[in-house]
């Protein structure tokens, strides 16, 4: 049963998302960055072409990887967060391992080649959704990421791949039309992913939890999802509550409501970069 908070005034209505702004290639030297604002909540997510695939790839791999770093600055919450410097803790692993996978649910590793990407999402501001927010960020890099990929010859269609023989050779990537780079865009990454926040506070369902909201909540669920509805995560966990299938079902539903937004929000922004 949920437990009344006392004080609690929320500033938004219960299916209100946060306001949200995107810059594209906020640092210039990744192959993509998005600079990321939902509320104050703030996450800079850069995609970088790795070198080589990981050391346990076999040599003549024909698919690739996505892996994601995750950080929170020392300016990013009240108190100054503590470098990491001996690798990643609990938390922050734990949220890392949820980006990657959330990534490694949208794109088709094939269909990317032998390529690893790397996405690193460092929070410059911390005010609630940071792994959701994530999520969505990184998701928006890769995209970029890839499509830059595909017009510089790096990622192409299996049929158009080099063999070994011919990459010796001096062999030369072919120039995809815009339309046959549009197809393989959308054949690597097929749908957006995005992830929100929702949770429940005195019996009452609300989306996109900032601070305020995450620390009254009975309950909390982040979902990530694709564009087509499909569910890649699900974390939900009662905070010194419980809660009942048809609650979840509420919580679902209404992250679907946020996360079509975010989805458009995706769509019209990346759909006019080269």
């Amino acid at each position: 049963m949920a437990k009344m908070k006392t004080g609690f005034e929320p500033t938004r209505k219960v299916d209100e998302m946060r306001d949200i702004e995107v810059e594209i290639d906020f640092t210039s030297n990744a192959l993509a960055s998005i600079l990321y604002k939902q509320g104050d909540t703030v996450v800079l997510a850069c995609a970088t072409k790795e070198a080589r695939l990981p050391s346990w790839f076999p040599r003549d791999a024909s698919k690739g990887w996505v892996n994601s770093e995750y950080s929170l600055l020392p300016g990013s919450t009240n108190s100054r967060f503590r470098r990491e410097r001996r690798g990643p803790k609990g938390r922050t692993a734990e949220i890392e391992r949820m980006v990657a996978r959330s990534l490694r649910g949208a794109i088709d590793l094939y269909q990317l080649g032998p390529i690893a990407l790397n996405v690193d999402c460092d929070i410059l501001n911390a005010d609630g959704g940071t792994r959701c927010a994530s999520v969505t960020a990184a998701a928006m890099a890769m995209r970029l990421a890839v499509r830059r990929l595909i017009a510089g010859g790096d990622c192409l269609p299996p049929v158009l791949r080099p063999t070994y023989e011919e990459r010796k050779g001096g062999w030369v990537a072919p120039t995809l039309s815009a339309e046959e780079r549009a197809a393989h865009e959308a054949a690597v990454i097929p749908f957006d992913i995005a992830a929100v926040s929702v949770g429940l506070i005195d019996g009452q369902t609300y989306l996109d939890l900032d601070y305020m909201l995450d620390s009254n909540a009975d309950v909390d669920l982040n979902v990530v999802m694709l564009a087509d509805g499909s569910l890649v995560e699900v974390q939900g966990t009662g905070e010194e509550s419980t809660f009942s299938r048809q609650e979840l079902a509420e919580m679902l539903d209404l992250a679907e409501v946020g996360l079509a937004q975010i989805n458009t929000i995706q769509q019209q922004t990346l759909s006019v970069i080269e």
